[in-house]
Protein backbone atom coordinates (compact mmCIF):
# COMPACT_ATOMS: atom_id res chain seq x y z
CA UNK A 1 0.00 0.00 0.00
CA UNK A 2 1.54 2.80 -1.49
CA UNK A 3 2.29 6.26 0.93
CA UNK A 4 -0.58 8.34 -1.40
CA UNK A 5 -3.15 5.55 -0.33
CA UNK A 6 -2.41 5.53 2.96
CA UNK A 7 -3.33 9.41 3.03
CA UNK A 8 -6.52 8.92 1.36
CA UNK A 9 -7.64 6.47 4.51
CA UNK A 10 -6.40 8.86 6.78
CA UNK A 11 -8.41 11.90 5.46
CA UNK A 12 -11.21 10.16 5.03
CA UNK A 13 -11.31 9.34 8.99
CA UNK A 14 -10.62 12.51 9.58
CA UNK A 15 -13.51 14.01 7.25
CA UNK A 16 -15.60 11.42 8.60
CA UNK A 17 -15.01 11.77 12.27
CA UNK A 18 -17.87 13.99 13.63
CA UNK A 19 -20.64 11.67 11.97
CA UNK A 20 -18.56 8.96 14.04
CA UNK A 21 -18.84 11.06 17.06
CA UNK A 22 -22.44 11.39 16.55
CA UNK A 23 -23.16 7.98 16.40
CA UNK A 24 -20.76 6.98 18.96
CA UNK A 25 -22.96 9.19 21.37
CA UNK A 26 -26.24 7.59 19.86
CA UNK A 27 -24.69 4.00 21.04
CA UNK A 28 -23.29 4.90 24.39
CA UNK A 29 -27.06 6.67 25.21
CA UNK A 30 -28.28 3.34 25.32
CA UNK A 31 -28.46 1.98 28.79
CA UNK A 32 -27.09 -1.85 27.54
CA UNK A 33 -26.27 -3.16 30.92
CA UNK A 34 -26.77 -7.25 31.31
CA UNK A 35 -29.72 -8.61 29.70
CA UNK A 36 -31.24 -5.09 28.34
CA UNK A 37 -28.61 -4.98 25.19
CA UNK A 38 -31.14 -5.67 22.44
CA UNK A 39 -31.69 -2.19 21.23
CA UNK A 40 -27.71 -1.70 21.25
CA UNK A 41 -28.10 -4.79 18.90
CA UNK A 42 -30.81 -3.22 16.70
CA UNK A 43 -28.59 -0.18 16.39
CA UNK A 44 -25.40 -2.00 15.36
CA UNK A 45 -27.75 -4.21 12.79
CA UNK A 46 -29.38 -1.18 11.18
CA UNK A 47 -25.76 0.60 10.83
CA UNK A 48 -24.45 -2.64 9.06
CA UNK A 49 -27.63 -3.28 6.72
CA UNK A 50 -27.35 0.22 5.66
CA UNK A 51 -24.03 -0.25 4.08
CA UNK A 52 -24.79 -2.68 2.69
CA UNK A 53 -23.72 -6.01 4.49
CA UNK A 54 -24.97 -9.50 5.21
CA UNK A 55 -26.71 -9.58 8.43
CA UNK A 56 -27.19 -13.13 10.68
CA UNK A 57 -28.91 -11.91 13.97
CA UNK A 58 -29.29 -14.74 16.08
CA UNK A 59 -30.81 -15.99 19.58
CA UNK A 60 -28.10 -17.26 21.60
CA UNK A 61 -29.05 -21.13 22.82
CA UNK A 62 -26.93 -21.74 26.24
CA UNK A 63 -27.35 -25.16 25.35
CA UNK A 64 -25.69 -24.96 22.35
CA UNK A 65 -22.16 -23.43 24.00
CA UNK A 66 -22.13 -25.16 28.01
CA UNK A 67 -19.68 -27.87 27.03
CA UNK A 68 -16.94 -25.76 24.87
CA UNK A 69 -13.94 -24.23 26.28
CA UNK A 70 -14.25 -21.10 28.01
CA UNK A 71 -18.25 -21.43 28.84
CA UNK A 72 -19.32 -19.56 31.86
CA UNK A 73 -22.45 -20.48 33.57
CA UNK A 74 -25.33 -18.13 32.36
CA UNK A 75 -27.75 -17.08 36.01
CA UNK A 76 -29.86 -14.58 34.66
CA UNK A 77 -33.18 -14.56 31.83
CA UNK A 78 -31.25 -15.02 28.43
CA UNK A 79 -33.70 -15.28 26.38
CA UNK A 80 -33.28 -11.98 24.89
CA UNK A 81 -29.55 -12.68 24.33
CA UNK A 82 -28.58 -11.98 20.70
CA UNK A 83 -25.37 -12.01 18.36
CA UNK A 84 -25.43 -9.67 15.24
CA UNK A 85 -22.70 -10.08 12.51
CA UNK A 86 -22.22 -8.47 9.43
CA UNK A 87 -20.15 -9.89 6.72
CA UNK A 88 -18.48 -8.11 3.93
CA UNK A 89 -17.99 -10.36 0.76
CA UNK A 90 -15.50 -9.24 -1.73
CA UNK A 91 -16.03 -9.22 -5.07
CA UNK A 92 -12.05 -9.93 -5.49
CA UNK A 93 -10.10 -12.30 -3.05
CA UNK A 94 -6.35 -11.36 -2.97
CA UNK A 95 -5.85 -10.41 1.35
CA UNK A 96 -6.36 -12.14 4.40
CA UNK A 97 -9.77 -12.69 6.45
CA UNK A 98 -10.87 -10.52 9.01
CA UNK A 99 -13.29 -10.48 12.59
CA UNK A 100 -13.44 -7.37 14.06
CA UNK A 101 -15.30 -7.41 17.28
CA UNK A 102 -16.73 -5.08 19.63
CA UNK A 103 -18.94 -5.87 22.60
CA UNK A 104 -21.81 -3.66 23.51
CA UNK A 105 -22.42 -5.20 26.99
CA UNK A 106 -21.98 -2.49 29.72
CA UNK A 107 -21.29 -2.66 33.41
CA UNK A 108 -24.13 -0.78 35.92
CA UNK A 109 -23.85 2.98 36.65
CA UNK A 110 -23.56 2.55 40.32
CA UNK A 111 -25.25 5.20 41.90
CA UNK A 112 -26.83 8.34 39.87
CA UNK A 113 -26.18 11.09 41.85
CA UNK A 114 -22.53 10.57 41.68
CA UNK A 115 -22.18 10.78 38.51
CA UNK A 116 -21.06 14.52 37.42
CA UNK A 117 -23.64 14.14 34.50
CA UNK A 118 -25.88 11.32 33.38
CA UNK A 119 -23.93 7.91 32.24
CA UNK A 120 -26.46 7.80 29.70
CA UNK A 121 -26.85 10.66 27.91
CA UNK A 122 -22.87 10.98 26.86
CA UNK A 123 -21.68 14.48 27.11
CA UNK A 124 -18.47 15.84 25.05
CA UNK A 125 -16.07 18.25 26.73
CA UNK A 126 -12.66 19.21 27.22
CA UNK A 127 -11.62 16.59 24.08
CA UNK A 128 -13.53 13.60 26.16
CA UNK A 129 -17.00 12.14 25.64
CA UNK A 130 -18.36 10.94 29.14
CA UNK A 131 -20.77 8.58 29.72
CA UNK A 132 -20.94 4.48 30.79
CA UNK A 133 -19.22 2.71 27.84
CA UNK A 134 -18.07 5.64 26.45
CA UNK A 135 -14.40 3.94 26.76
CA UNK A 136 -15.33 0.33 27.23
CA UNK A 137 -15.84 -0.14 24.51
CA UNK A 138 -18.31 1.40 22.61
CA UNK A 139 -15.98 3.89 21.10
CA UNK A 140 -14.06 1.28 19.88
CA UNK A 141 -16.48 -0.66 18.09
CA UNK A 142 -17.69 2.04 16.72
CA UNK A 143 -14.39 3.03 15.18
CA UNK A 144 -13.74 -0.41 13.81
CA UNK A 145 -17.37 0.70 11.45
CA UNK A 146 -16.04 4.06 10.49
CA UNK A 147 -12.79 2.74 10.20
CA UNK A 148 -14.07 0.21 7.37
CA UNK A 149 -16.40 3.34 6.29
CA UNK A 150 -13.03 5.99 5.59
CA UNK A 151 -11.88 2.82 3.52
CA UNK A 152 -14.82 3.07 1.05
CA UNK A 153 -15.01 7.03 1.00
CA UNK A 154 -11.27 6.86 0.13
CA UNK A 155 -12.21 5.02 -3.26
CA UNK A 156 -11.44 1.64 -2.23
CA UNK A 157 -12.66 -1.77 -1.13
CA UNK A 158 -11.06 -4.66 1.03
CA UNK A 159 -10.40 -7.87 -0.93
CA UNK A 160 -11.01 -10.43 1.55
CA UNK A 161 -13.90 -11.27 3.95
CA UNK A 162 -14.80 -9.42 6.80
CA UNK A 163 -16.60 -9.65 9.96
CA UNK A 164 -18.45 -7.49 12.22
CA UNK A 165 -19.27 -8.70 15.41
CA UNK A 166 -21.09 -6.95 17.97
CA UNK A 167 -21.56 -9.90 21.24
CA UNK A 168 -22.83 -9.13 24.78
CA UNK A 169 -21.68 -10.67 28.28
CA UNK A 170 -17.85 -9.91 27.65
CA UNK A 171 -18.41 -8.15 31.29
CA UNK A 172 -19.70 -11.27 32.86
CA UNK A 173 -19.24 -15.08 31.22
CA UNK A 174 -17.95 -14.15 26.90
CA UNK A 175 -20.52 -16.40 25.86
CA UNK A 176 -21.51 -13.80 22.92
CA UNK A 177 -18.07 -14.01 21.89
CA UNK A 178 -18.25 -18.18 21.54
CA UNK A 179 -21.69 -17.52 20.10
CA UNK A 180 -20.14 -16.67 16.97
CA UNK A 181 -17.24 -19.35 17.03
CA UNK A 182 -20.46 -21.78 17.63
CA UNK A 183 -22.05 -20.69 14.89
CA UNK A 184 -19.24 -21.38 12.69
CA UNK A 185 -17.20 -17.73 12.42
CA UNK A 186 -13.95 -17.84 11.50
CA UNK A 187 -10.81 -15.40 9.92
CA UNK A 188 -7.19 -15.58 9.59
CA UNK A 189 -7.12 -12.55 12.65
CA UNK A 190 -9.34 -10.98 15.05
CA UNK A 191 -8.78 -7.59 15.86
CA UNK A 192 -11.16 -6.25 18.89
CA UNK A 193 -10.89 -2.38 19.65
CA UNK A 194 -10.77 -2.63 23.26
CA UNK A 195 -9.25 0.68 25.33
CA UNK A 196 -6.06 -0.40 25.48
CA UNK A 197 -4.39 2.82 26.03
CA UNK A 198 -2.72 3.22 22.03
CA UNK A 199 -1.09 -0.35 23.22
CA UNK A 200 -1.13 -3.70 22.33
CA UNK A 201 -1.94 -7.20 24.80
CA UNK A 202 0.55 -8.91 24.74
CA UNK A 203 -0.66 -10.99 27.94
CA UNK A 204 -4.35 -10.96 29.71
CA UNK A 205 -5.75 -12.38 33.00
CA UNK A 206 -7.89 -15.10 33.03
CA UNK A 207 -11.26 -14.45 35.58
CA UNK A 208 -13.30 -16.93 37.84
CA UNK A 209 -16.80 -15.55 39.29
CA UNK A 210 -17.76 -17.45 42.40
CA UNK A 211 -20.17 -16.92 45.06
CA UNK A 212 -19.93 -17.96 48.79
CA UNK A 213 -23.52 -18.88 50.43
CA UNK A 214 -22.99 -18.80 53.71
CA UNK A 215 -25.43 -19.67 56.92
CA UNK A 216 -25.80 -18.36 60.06
CA UNK A 217 -28.14 -18.60 62.90
CA UNK A 218 -30.74 -16.03 64.13
CA UNK A 219 -31.41 -14.65 66.91
CA UNK A 220 -32.68 -11.38 68.22
CA UNK A 221 -29.81 -9.08 68.91
CA UNK A 222 -30.36 -8.77 72.44
CA UNK A 223 -28.77 -12.27 72.42
CA UNK A 224 -26.45 -12.03 69.39
CA UNK A 225 -23.58 -14.05 71.77
CA UNK A 226 -26.31 -16.93 71.38
CA UNK A 227 -26.68 -16.90 67.46
CA UNK A 228 -24.16 -16.82 64.69
CA UNK A 229 -23.33 -13.92 62.12
CA UNK A 230 -23.74 -14.94 58.69
CA UNK A 231 -22.47 -11.58 57.78
CA UNK A 232 -19.40 -11.59 59.87
CA UNK A 233 -18.85 -15.38 59.39
CA UNK A 234 -18.61 -14.14 55.45
CA UNK A 235 -15.82 -11.66 56.27
CA UNK A 236 -14.16 -14.93 57.91
CA UNK A 237 -14.47 -16.60 54.64
CA UNK A 238 -12.88 -13.00 52.63
CA UNK A 239 -10.06 -12.57 54.83
CA UNK A 240 -9.21 -16.11 54.11
CA UNK A 241 -9.04 -15.37 50.35
CA UNK A 242 -7.12 -12.37 50.40
CA UNK A 243 -4.55 -14.47 51.93
CA UNK A 244 -4.94 -16.89 48.92
CA UNK A 245 -4.42 -13.65 46.60
CA UNK A 246 -1.27 -13.35 48.35
CA UNK A 247 0.03 -17.23 47.63
CA UNK A 248 -1.27 -16.45 43.65
CA UNK A 249 0.49 -13.21 43.57
CA UNK A 250 3.52 -14.82 44.67
CA UNK A 251 3.38 -17.54 42.35
CA UNK A 252 3.04 -14.09 39.12
CA UNK A 253 6.44 -13.32 40.26
CA UNK A 254 7.56 -16.76 37.73
CA UNK A 255 5.33 -15.55 34.58
CA UNK A 256 7.32 -14.17 32.14
CA UNK A 257 4.79 -10.94 31.26
CA UNK A 258 3.44 -10.82 35.05
CA UNK A 259 6.63 -11.03 36.71
CA UNK A 260 6.95 -7.22 35.64
CA UNK A 261 4.29 -5.74 37.76
CA UNK A 262 3.81 -5.89 41.56
CA UNK A 263 -0.15 -7.24 41.90
CA UNK A 264 -1.91 -8.92 38.58
CA UNK A 265 -4.08 -11.02 40.91
CA UNK A 266 -6.54 -8.92 42.07
CA UNK A 267 -9.68 -10.94 44.19
CA UNK A 268 -12.59 -8.64 44.75
CA UNK A 269 -15.52 -9.34 46.96
CA UNK A 270 -17.91 -7.12 44.47
CA UNK A 271 -21.35 -7.45 45.78
CA UNK A 272 -22.74 -9.12 49.21
CA UNK A 273 -26.22 -9.62 50.49
CA UNK A 274 -27.41 -11.02 53.65
CA UNK A 275 -29.92 -10.53 56.52
CA UNK A 276 -33.83 -9.86 56.80
CA UNK A 277 -33.63 -7.50 59.52
CA UNK A 278 -31.22 -4.40 61.44
CA UNK A 279 -32.34 -6.00 65.24
CA UNK A 280 -32.00 -9.79 64.26
CA UNK A 281 -28.89 -11.86 63.71
CA UNK A 282 -28.27 -12.62 59.84
CA UNK A 283 -29.06 -16.31 58.79
CA UNK A 284 -27.73 -16.11 55.37
CA UNK A 285 -25.28 -13.92 53.50
CA UNK A 286 -24.02 -14.34 49.97
CA UNK A 287 -21.29 -12.64 48.64
CA UNK A 288 -19.95 -12.53 44.71
CA UNK A 289 -16.02 -12.61 43.98
CA UNK A 290 -13.76 -12.03 41.41
CA UNK A 291 -10.52 -13.48 41.17
CA UNK A 292 -7.81 -13.57 38.68
CA UNK A 293 -5.53 -16.52 36.84
CA UNK A 294 -2.30 -16.12 34.48
CA UNK A 295 -2.24 -17.59 31.50
CA UNK A 296 -1.29 -21.43 31.52
CA UNK A 297 -3.08 -21.84 34.45
CA UNK A 298 -5.82 -24.31 34.98
CA UNK A 299 -9.34 -23.25 35.82
CA UNK A 300 -10.46 -26.40 37.59
CA UNK A 301 -7.36 -26.89 39.71
CA UNK A 302 -7.52 -23.14 40.65
CA UNK A 303 -11.34 -23.62 41.41
CA UNK A 304 -10.53 -26.52 43.61
CA UNK A 305 -7.73 -24.04 45.58
CA UNK A 306 -10.45 -22.02 46.30
CA UNK A 307 -12.46 -24.81 47.32
CA UNK A 308 -10.11 -25.73 49.96
CA UNK A 309 -9.39 -22.12 51.23
CA UNK A 310 -12.79 -21.64 51.94
CA UNK A 311 -12.86 -25.07 53.88
CA UNK A 312 -10.12 -24.94 55.56
CA UNK A 313 -11.30 -21.46 57.09
CA UNK A 314 -14.74 -22.75 57.93
CA UNK A 315 -13.10 -25.64 59.62
CA UNK A 316 -11.40 -22.82 61.90
CA UNK A 317 -15.12 -20.80 62.67
CA UNK A 318 -17.12 -21.95 65.48
CA UNK A 319 -20.01 -22.13 63.60
CA UNK A 320 -18.71 -22.43 59.75
CA UNK A 321 -17.64 -25.78 61.24
CA UNK A 322 -20.90 -27.84 61.57
CA UNK A 323 -22.09 -25.76 58.78
CA UNK A 324 -20.03 -24.98 55.67
CA UNK A 325 -20.36 -22.43 53.25
CA UNK A 326 -21.42 -23.47 49.62
CA UNK A 327 -19.43 -22.33 46.26
CA UNK A 328 -21.55 -21.57 43.36
CA UNK A 329 -19.72 -20.65 40.09
CA UNK A 330 -21.60 -17.85 38.84
CA UNK A 331 -20.07 -16.26 35.78
CA UNK A 332 -16.72 -16.65 34.48
CA UNK A 333 -14.37 -19.41 34.35
CA UNK A 334 -11.86 -17.86 32.06
CA UNK A 335 -8.24 -18.75 31.06
CA UNK A 336 -5.85 -16.41 30.95
CA UNK A 337 -4.14 -15.42 27.15
CA UNK A 338 -1.05 -14.52 25.64
CA UNK A 339 -1.08 -13.44 22.11
CA UNK A 340 1.47 -15.85 20.14
CA UNK A 341 1.89 -17.26 16.90
CA UNK A 342 0.07 -13.96 15.15
CA UNK A 343 3.90 -12.61 13.59
CA UNK A 344 1.91 -11.85 10.09
CA UNK A 345 -1.02 -9.67 11.47
CA UNK A 346 1.25 -8.15 14.00
CA UNK A 347 3.42 -7.09 11.06
CA UNK A 348 0.79 -5.63 9.28
CA UNK A 349 -0.42 -4.00 11.71
CA UNK A 350 2.99 -2.74 12.76
CA UNK A 351 2.74 -0.41 9.54
CA UNK A 352 -0.37 0.83 10.59
CA UNK A 353 0.51 2.28 13.69
CA UNK A 354 4.43 3.73 12.76
CA UNK A 355 2.08 5.35 10.16
CA UNK A 356 -0.52 6.83 12.83
CA UNK A 357 1.71 6.80 15.76
CA UNK A 358 5.20 7.01 14.46
CA UNK A 359 7.61 4.52 16.16
CA UNK A 360 6.73 1.01 17.45
CA UNK A 361 3.70 -0.06 19.54
CA UNK A 362 4.11 -0.96 23.07
CA UNK A 363 3.18 -4.12 24.51
CA UNK A 364 0.42 -4.21 27.57
CA UNK A 365 0.62 -6.39 29.72
CA UNK A 366 -3.66 -6.50 30.90
CA UNK A 367 -4.70 -7.54 34.62
CA UNK A 368 -8.49 -7.46 33.10
CA UNK A 369 -9.41 -9.90 30.32
CA UNK A 370 -11.03 -9.18 26.69
CA UNK A 371 -12.40 -11.96 24.21
CA UNK A 372 -9.34 -12.30 21.83
CA UNK A 373 -8.41 -15.51 24.43
CA UNK A 374 -11.51 -17.50 22.22
CA UNK A 375 -10.11 -17.21 19.29
CA UNK A 376 -6.39 -18.16 19.81
CA UNK A 377 -7.14 -20.65 22.56
CA UNK A 378 -10.27 -22.30 20.91
CA UNK A 379 -9.29 -21.89 17.42
CA UNK A 380 -5.36 -21.01 17.02
CA UNK A 381 -6.65 -17.43 15.27
CA UNK A 382 -4.21 -14.49 16.13
CA UNK A 383 -6.55 -11.97 18.35
CA UNK A 384 -5.48 -8.55 18.26
CA UNK A 385 -6.63 -6.06 20.80
CA UNK A 386 -5.71 -2.50 20.44
CA UNK A 387 -7.63 0.97 21.02
CA UNK A 388 -7.87 3.98 21.86
CA UNK A 389 -7.34 6.01 25.49
CA UNK A 390 -9.25 7.09 28.47
CA UNK A 391 -10.59 6.35 31.99
CA UNK A 392 -13.16 5.74 34.87
CA UNK A 393 -13.64 2.24 33.53
CA UNK A 394 -16.64 0.65 35.64
CA UNK A 395 -16.17 3.59 38.11
CA UNK A 396 -18.42 7.31 38.02
CA UNK A 397 -17.48 9.95 35.00
CA UNK A 398 -16.30 6.97 32.29
CA UNK A 399 -14.83 8.77 29.29
CA UNK A 400 -12.79 8.17 26.39
CA UNK A 401 -10.35 10.56 24.92
CA UNK A 402 -11.17 11.70 21.31
CA UNK A 403 -7.98 12.56 19.84
CA UNK A 404 -6.83 8.76 21.44
CA UNK A 405 -10.12 7.68 19.51
CA UNK A 406 -9.23 9.29 15.97
CA UNK A 407 -5.90 7.96 15.87
CA UNK A 408 -6.86 4.42 16.98
CA UNK A 409 -9.65 4.97 13.97
CA UNK A 410 -7.00 5.36 11.47
CA UNK A 411 -4.49 2.60 12.75
CA UNK A 412 -7.31 0.79 12.32
CA UNK A 413 -8.22 1.47 8.54
CA UNK A 414 -4.89 0.98 7.58
CA UNK A 415 -4.45 -2.04 9.42
CA UNK A 416 -7.60 -3.35 7.61
CA UNK A 417 -6.24 -2.27 4.29
CA UNK A 418 -3.04 -3.69 4.75
CA UNK A 419 -4.54 -6.94 6.19
CA UNK A 420 -7.28 -7.73 3.99
CA UNK A 421 -5.83 -6.05 0.84
CA UNK A 422 -7.58 -3.31 -1.38
CA UNK A 423 -8.83 -2.83 -5.21
CA UNK A 424 -10.49 0.40 -6.50
CA UNK A 425 -13.50 0.83 -5.68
Amino acid sequence: MNADTQQRIVDAVDAGFEAQLGTTRDFVAIPSIRGAEGPCQDMIGDLLRERGYEIDDWHINVDDLKDLRGFGPIEHDFSKARTVVGTYRPQTNGGKSLILQGHCDVVPAGPLELWDTPPFSPVMKDGKMFGRGACDMKSGTIGALYALDAIKAAGFRPTARIHFQSVIEEESTGVGALSTLQRGYRADACFIPEPTGGKMVRSQVGVIWFRLRVKGHPVHVARAGSGANAIMAAYHLIQALQKLEIEWNERAKSDRYFKTLNHPINFNPGIIKGGDWASSVPAWCDVDCRIAVLPGWSIADHQKEIVACVAAAARNHRFLANNPPQIEWSGFLSEGYELTDAAAPEAAFAKAFDRTYGGAVEDLVFTALTDTRFYGLNYGIPSLCFGPSGGEMHGFNEYVDLESLKKATKAMALFIAEWCGLEKA
